[in-house]
């Protein structure tokens, strides 16, 4: 009797479809909801989601996501040349006293 509801993984393709009847056909959340029988406050956080990632899109067209990971790869990488940038500093200075 205690057996826990699972919840029903929606595809994103299926949650854009339900965003879609709410931005572009002017459908209620709860009319979408009934229609697909989906609970509204999904179809809500979907819609919400939709607007925020539509408010997140910058000129070029990406959103704050994808910004956040390509600056994140930056750094790591920037780390990166940081350290072979140290090391080459350390192998010409090594390789300086030798010559001398």
């Amino acid at each position: 009797m205690n057996e826990k509801r699972k919840r029903p993984n929606y595809t994103k393709e299926f949650k854009q479809d339900a965003v879609k009847l709410v931005v572009e056909q002017r459908y209620s959340c709860s009319e979408v909801g009934r229609r697909l029988g989906v609970a509204a406050s999904g179809i809500t956080r979907w819609a919400r989601q939709y607007h925020q990632d539509q408010h997140d899109l910058d000129e070029g067209g990406i959103t704050r996501k994808e910004l956040e990971a390509e600056n994140h790869r930056l750094k790591k990488e920037n780390r990166l040349l940081e350290i072979e940038r140290e090391i080459l500093k350390k192998a010409a200075a090594f390789f300086a006293k030798e010559s001398i």
